[in-house]
């Protein structure tokens, strides 16, 4: 059973916001280490290059199977295209009401809303610290996301989605806060 995952569809864009100007970034450093375990930021790109596109359709209800991009070619603006779609999609509040499926599993569609919601923050960051870029949300999003997080972290963490929580000072920056509670470490360098 799922817990009750409150729609956000306000904070899409704006969880979105940074992501273009790292991704434009990531053109010349494929080969970089990220803070996930054991990914270039090739890994990172060609991840959200796949499941970009399937959040943006289980948003519609009709999710596409994941496919195996490369970053290669103009990729940026193919990942930007996905990720403008995906905005579209889960900025329309209608788009987090009943159920959706994704890779034939079917799941409340708040809770694949608040999965992209979620990874436009945590992959947007991964690229700015692998890329020593920094990127930076509203405080009002960055508090919604943490609590987003805290609750779908748990789920997430059965099917190796993150890995365990970092532990911090309680009153770190928020940023540094929901970066730790998925299981990334705010301290990172490259």
């Amino acid at each position: 059973m799922f817990p009750d995952f409150t729609p956000r569809p306000h904070l899409v864009a704006a969880a979105a916001a940074p992501q273009a100007e790292v991704v434009a970034a990531a053109t010349d450093h494929l080969d970089a280490p990220t803070p996930c375990e054991g990914w270039t930021v090739r890994d990172l790109v060609e991840h959200m290059m796949t499941w970009t596109p399937v959040l943006a359709g289980a948003g519609r209800g009709a999710p596409p199977e994941p496919g195996a991009p490369k970053a290669e070619g103009d990729w940026p603006a193919t990942l930007d295209a996905a990720r403008q779609d995906l905005v579209a999609v889960w900025s329309d509040p209608r788009s987090w009401r009943g159920t959706t499926t994704m890779v034939s599993s079917e799941l409340p569609a708040s809770v694949v809303g608040t999965m992209s919601l979620c990874e436009l923050v945590l992959h947007s960051w991964d690229l700015g610290v692998a890329l020593g870029l920094p990127v930076t949300w509203d405080e009002a999003t960055l508090e919604e996301v943490h609590e987003a997080l805290a609750q779908l972290t748990p789920l997430g963490r059965g099917m190796g989605a993150f890995g365990p929580a970092v532990d911090i000072v309680p009153d770190a920056p928020l940023l540094d806060r929901v970066v730790a509670v998925a299981g990334r470490d705010p301290s990172w360098t490259p």
